[in-house]
């Protein structure tokens, strides 16, 4: 299959296109470079300029925490204010909406890169009230190599309070699960976890535990 050559088609079309394209991408991705950490980079250069609150979260939040993860957009938190500076500063200076009518949805113009901005008190999953929202980035955010990314336990609670809600969203279950194998994760992170999904993290992770037992796959002691 021949790859698409316009620069205006989207990133991930062009991923998709061939096996060689995937690999191509892929391979870059794990190396910590390619097109997604291009826009990354670049968005994090242009909001820190324009002091506009951010915290980066999803695939690349956990590869900023040490699970790395491919992912074909960039998924950050604003506030409404920080989303109003964005469209009316940014949009039309490096970044167009990905769609007729996009409010939160847009595209690096350089790379086609999806940008997904969630707003702060957004709810993860089913989009319902419940205990666990996005954060404000003002006061939830931590610094990773210049890159401003929301905290594990914050990303933890939002996976968790997605997968539970929704069930189209089971895959931040699986992230869960993978977090906590890959990064020794511990059982006493459930305490800095909010109460409605605390539970489903300790329970994951005797589940992990209990699957590494059974295979003697090495892993870290019980908490």
């Amino acid at each position: 299959m021949d790859e698409p050559s316009s620069p205006a088609v989207p990133y991930e079309t062009r991923v998709r296109a061939s096996f060689a394209a995937a690999l191509r991408e892929s391979g870059a991705y794990f190396e910590g470079r390619g097109a997604v950490y291009q826009t990354l980079t670049r968005l994090a250069e242009r909001l820190d300029a324009a002091a506009i609150p951010y915290a980066v979260i999803g695939a690349l939040a956990q590869s900023a925490h040490g699970y790395v993860r491919m992912t074909t957009d960039v998924d950050v938190v604003m506030t409404s204010a920080g989303l109003a500076r964005f469209r009316a500063e940014l949009v039309g200076r490096g970044y167009r909406p990905a769609f007729e009518g996009a409010a939160r949805t847009f595209r690096d113009t350089e790379t086609q890169v999806r940008v997904e901005i969630v707003e702060t008190g957004a709810y993860p999953g089913d989009g319902r009230p419940k205990p666990v929202a996005f954060p404000d980035p003002a006061t939830a955010a931590e610094v990773r190599d210049g890159i401003r990314v929301v905290p594990l336990p914050t990303l933890v609670a939002l996976k968790l309070a997605s997968g539970l809600s929704a069930e189209h969203r089971l895959k931040d279950i699986a992230d869960v699960i993978e977090m906590i194998r890959a990064l020794a994760l511990p059982l006493a992170l459930s305490d800095a976890l909010d109460p409605s999904v605390a539970p489903e993290y300790a329970r994951l992770w005797r589940v992990v535990h209990a699957a590494r037992d059974a295979v003697d796959e090495p892993g870290p002691p019980p908490a």
